[in-house]
């Protein structure tokens, strides 16, 4: 009779051993999840600010380009009205002091001799010579903002990622506590067997997520 009394008491002492081990191992994934969650939302805090700045300056760069463009257009609209009525002194006046952006393209459209030519382009806005640093620089940082848009979403996504494993995890750490309160090996075994499988299957999808040590400073 004493005999599977002690084979009971064994398979009990190894239903405890698995959840105590489920208990610690599980606890610590949880707490290790919620970390990396909390650094993921530093990373898309200070992701979304970086890309708030950035918008700023491209549209302060894009305001830039439009103030120099009506310049230009203003400027080259006198030296026609100066050429029409031919005021030389007064054309080249204009001509002097065009923007040195626009003389390139200026020159490039002279010389396609646009009053004889038909098929010459209208003005100068219309040649490649025609660029705005401004607007190169508002191109860059409109990219510049897509990849940090990009970057926010991902640091969102790694987030919630992380805060879904939290609940698996507290899940898993629930079969576990509640597994030594029952009293019937058969349902005992039944909750350390899910338990032990959400937490194994969780851990192995947190693993392949990327880890913030620390949020930089840059």
């Amino acid at each position: 009779m004493t005999a599977p009394a002690s084979n009971t008491g064994r398979k009990h002492d190894w239903q405890e051993i698995v959840a105590t081990v489920l208990l610690s191992v599980a606890a610590v994934a949880t707490a290790w999840s919620s970390y990396q969650a909390a650094r993921w939302n530093g990373e898309q805090a200070k992701t979304a600010s970086r890309n708030n700045g950035v918008r700023v300056e491209a549209a302060r760069a894009q305001g830039l380009a439009e103030a120099q463009t009506e310049v230009d257009v203003a400027t080259f609209i006198e030296w026609v009205d100066a050429t029409v009525s031919g005021n030389t002194d007064l054309q080249d006046f204009y001509e002097d002091r065009f923007r040195e952006e626009f003389k390139p393209a200026f020159q490039a459209w002279l010389d396609t001799d646009p009053l004889v030519t038909t098929d010459a382009p209208p003005t100068p806005f219309a040649m490649d010579e025609y660029r705005l640093e401004a607007t190169e620089e508002a191109d860059a940082l409109d990219a510049e903002s897509a990849e940090l848009s990009e970057q926010l979403r991902r640091n969102i996504q790694r987030s919630t990622n992380y805060m879904l494993g939290v609940v698996l995890f507290a899940v898993s750490l629930f079969f576990a506590g509640i597994s030594t309160k029952i009293q019937g090996r058969a349902s005992r075994t039944a909750l350390l067997v899910v338990g032990s499988t959400l937490f194994l299957g969780t851990a192995i999808w947190i693993a392949t997520s990327p880890i913030s040590v620390a949020v930089s400073g840059s």
